[in-house]
């Protein structure tokens, strides 16, 4: 009988959910199947796709074969940086406009902010964005490695 995983602390669920969006992200800029993406990395389709939710009872070998197979790699950084602090909402305006149905946040923690903005990138008018905001979001993706969404 295979050991239980053990459960995810918050920090690590949030950044293993941020890692499979990522991965899903950029499996979809390369028009790449969920079908032939799991093939690739030699996986089921239904894997990939807990990966892609980030699902804390994968292994993590399946994560880097699904990495990998979309030529993708994990760094391994420190995980203190200024980003730990929360985001307020106020200074960034597309930002609080993607919480229009949490009314009562004022926010947000660097994962949520990232996977919010990736979730939603279709809503945001890049040409818009403040420099603070455009800054923002490229730190975002730099430090929790998902491509660009401006560039």
């Amino acid at each position: 009988m295979p050991a239980r995983a053990p459960a995810p602390r918050l920090a690590s669920a949030a950044l293993l959910k941020t890692l499979g969006a990522s991965i899903r992200v950029h499996r979809k800029a390369l028009r790449i199947s969920a079908i032939t993406a799991a093939e690739t990395a030699g996986m089921s389709r239904v894997t990939l796709h807990r990966i892609e939710l980030g699902e804390p009872s994968v292994s993590i070998g399946a994560y880097i074969n699904a990495l990998t197979a979309l030529g993708l790699s994990l760094e391994v950084k420190d995980a203190v940086t200024p980003l730990d602090r929360p985001i307020k909402l106020a200074h960034y305006p597309q930002l609080a406009a993607l919480t229009w149905s949490t009314p009562h946040l004022t926010e947000l923690r660097p994962q949520e902010a990232i996977a919010l903005y990736e979730r939603n990138w279709r809503h945001v008018d890049p040409t818009t964005l403040e420099l603070a905001e455009r800054r923002l979001i490229r730190h975002l993706c730099r430090t929790f490695g998902v491509g660009p969404l401006i560039e």
